[in-house]
């Protein structure tokens, strides 16, 4: 019994003994087991080559050689059951680098190398999701790059980029190769791609309108279908190679170091298609890339952006963004996702640093360029902004509701934006942020002005029967003296569900006597004049046939010599226009001489005076330039001219912006001087 009882005791001991240790070593085993489990894999444990590059993030940053590193919102690794994927994700819209409208989590290449020596680029990927929202007639929406050679140098142009691109409701989407030009001169807003299909179409096939798309390609490649490519520079050629099971392998050469696009007559006809109606049709220089490293670059370079098209019909898509908000762009398929499976690279032995590239560029798109800048005559004009702020000193000065730059894809721009209603200037209903010229000239001593702009927008609200309503003035002379008027009111209006406006020049008289008589004169350039208006609040006239577009550019010369005013009026696929005005002399010093336009115009509310013999001639001039709204909200009853009855929302800025009650004008080069003898034709 004892035995038995022994026996029990120790079996319940040895029970106790095993729980306890059980209950000592469990969690721990458990722990190590779960470590296990839950290690990261890293994409430098897939693809081990990232000590040759740096990784620029969906937000813009430098995240530097990505060893042992992952971002959960840009770039981890992925497994489809079979293989383990480095994922390169970005949205439509977040912080860009260097100078791009377009996000990217993507590698570049640590050192560059010159053409002429050997370089080699391989990769097999898939493409997971491109941006479903977008307007489909912008060549570069719904797509996304997966691979290129950039120009550490000059222009800083690619050579090569490779494009994966599907639209909305298609199963299979296109994979083709641009090869960007690498402008001759200085001005590098001339650059085009030319672009090669591989399977499906290339980047010219684009919509007729925002959702309607071509056919879906019948060769073309699908979502989550593998392909390979492989890059290779060798002796100043690049050889190409597209595999893909199923699909014909492809392959093509390009010379990058003697050009076949150095005559105007070179230009493909592709390109005369899509980039030439945007003033982008520039020439290369004859040893194209031979005199400057290239370095590759890989990963996702969304191609889609929510820039608005009226910007750029080639680059800027009009996709949604969120506001920039990335979780939610993710949560409805607003971005590009791509995974690489395996890459190599190789460079030779004389390739070299490539460092003054992320120099140059790293933060470059958080950096503020002024608009003294880009149009460094700033020095020469004070200016008046949309709520009534006066700055005497341009130089390296800015305002974001007002006055500052901004890139179009190809080039910065100096951006005057006033909205329906702010704070004026003394003698005006109308707000401005406009450029005033610090000196004066008379009309015989003579200035020139020149301006290349475009209107971005004109108010859409207003009364249709006001002459003045969906108007904006891009440019003047202004008198400084006598009655202070305007010898010279260059505007640009366009009514509501028009794609055309117009662009024409007032004459307003110095007036006889009481200047409470004077009118304007207006003369077409494209499109209608001044006194085209409708019969009712919202009745407009017919669309001019030769009008020109919200973000078409033009380019005015005013030039005063000796008294004479000459004009000069440019935009490309447009006739030239001249005209001339004597600013000494008055043609109107008699009733009889009052133009019909004005009888029909101005007569009406008692403007109907007469001129000054002598015109402006002896008085101080000096020129404006700018945003001048002409779109305002007072009551049409008290002036059917000049008072447009527009929505204002009681002078609230911001939500005029969001209404489209405002006016934006964009210049990229404008410049100020003494007049000169007219050219002779």
């Amino acid at each position: 019994m004892n035995k038995i009882i022994s026996l029990l005791i120790t079996s319940f001991l040895i029970f106790i003994a095993c729980l306890l240790l059980e209950s000592c070593s469990s969690p721990g085993d458990s722990n190590l087991k779960n470590e296990e489990t839950k290690k990261t894999i890293y994409p430098s444990d897939i693809i081990s080559f990232f000590d040759h590059w740096n990784l620029i993030l969906g937000d813009g940053s430098n995240a530097g050689q990505a060893i042992n590193f992952e971002n959960e919102d840009f770039f981890f690794t992925k497994n489809d059951g079979k293989n383990n994927w480095v994922v390169f994700k970005t949205p439509n819209a977040g912080n860009t680098h260097g100078t791009s409208n377009n996000t990217r989590t993507e590698l570049a290449q640590l050192k560059k190398w010159s053409p002429m020596s050997t370089a080699n680029l391989k990769a097999t990927l898939k493409v997971m999701n491109v941006a479903n929202t977008g307007d489909a007639r912008v060549a570069a929406t719904f797509s996304v790059v997966i691979g290129q050679i950039h120009s550490a140098d000059g222009h800083e142009n690619e050579p090569l980029k490779i494009f994966y691109k599907k639209f909305p409701g298609h199963k299979k989407g296109s994979v083709f190769w641009n090869y960007e030009i690498n402008t001759a001169g200085d001005d590098n807003s001339g650059r085009w791609d030319y672009s090669y299909p591989v399977w499906g179409y290339d980047f010219s096939d684009v919509g007729t309108e925002k959702n309607n798309y071509p056919p879906e390609p019948e060769d073309g490649i699908e979502l989550g279908e593998e392909l390979s490519y492989e890059v290779e520079v060798k002796e100043g050629i690049m050889y190409l190679k597209f595999i893909s099971e199923g699909h014909e392998t492809k392959t093509f050469t390009k010379n990058l170091v003697s050009s076949s696009y150095t005559k105007e007559a070179d230009m493909p006809n592709q390109v005369k298609k899509l980039f030439v109606p945007i003033g982008q049709d520039g020439i290369e220089r004859e040893n194209a890339y031979a005199k400057e490293g290239l370095f590759f670059k890989l990963g996702s370079y969304n191609q889609t952006n929510g820039k608005d098209p009226v910007v750029n019909k080639v680059w800027c898509s009009g996709a949604e963004t969120h506001g920039g908000d990335i979780k939610k762009q993710y949560a409805d398929g607003n971005y590009a996702e791509v995974w690489f499976k395996s890459a190599s690279i190789f460079q030779s032995d004389d390739a070299i640093s490539n460092a003054g590239y992320f120099k140059a560029n790293d933060g470059l798109s958080k950096k503020t360029v002024f608009p003294s800048e880009v149009i460094p005559f700033m020095d020469k004009f004070k200016m008046l902004m949309g709520d009534g702020t006066n700055v005497e000193d341009l130089m390296n000065f800015e305002h974001k509701d007002f006055f500052y730059t901004i890139i179009d894809g190809n080039r910065h721009w100096v951006v005057y934006k006033t909205p329906n209603s702010g704070v004026t200037s003394k003698n005006s209903s109308n707000t401005r942020t406009e450029l005033h010229q610090k000196d004066e000239w008379t009309p015989e001593q003579g200035g020139k002005l020149t301006g290349a702009c475009k209107v971005m927008q004109v108010s859409t609200s207003g009364d249709a029967r006001v002459a003045a309503s969906f108007s904006t003035v891009v440019g003047q002379i202004h008198s400084g003296e006598g009655h202070e008027n305007e010898p010279l009111k260059i505007f640009y209006k366009k009514f509501p569900g028009h794609n055309k406006g117009s662009v024409f020049w007032n004459y307003e008289i110095n007036t006889e006597g009481s200047n409470d008589k004077r009118w304007d004169y207006s003369t077409a350039v494209w499109g209608h004049d001044f006194s085209e208006i409708g019969s009712s609040k919202n009745d407009y006239p017919p669309e001019p046939s030769d009008g020109i577009a919200l973000g078409e550019e033009f380019v005015y010369e005013v030039n005063v010599y000796k008294g004479i005013m000459y004009l000069t009026f440019k935009s490309e696929g447009h006739e030239t226009k001249t005209f001339t005005k004597n600013l000494i002399s008055s043609e109107y010093i008699n009733p009889s001489k009052i133009p019909k336009q004005v009888m029909k115009i101005f007569a009406p509310i008692g403007q109907d005076g007469t001129e000054k013999p002598q015109a402006y001639k002896g008085e101080l001039n000096y020129f404006k330039q700018g945003a001048y709204n002409q779109t305002n909200g007072k009551d049409p009853e008290k002036n059917i001219v000049w008072c447009a009855g527009a929505e204002t929302y009681g002078g609230d800025i911001a939500k005029q912006y969001e209404n489209g009650c405002y006016t934006e004008v964009w210049f990229r080069e404008s410049t100020v001087g003494s007049g000169t003898p007219p050219k002779k034709n």
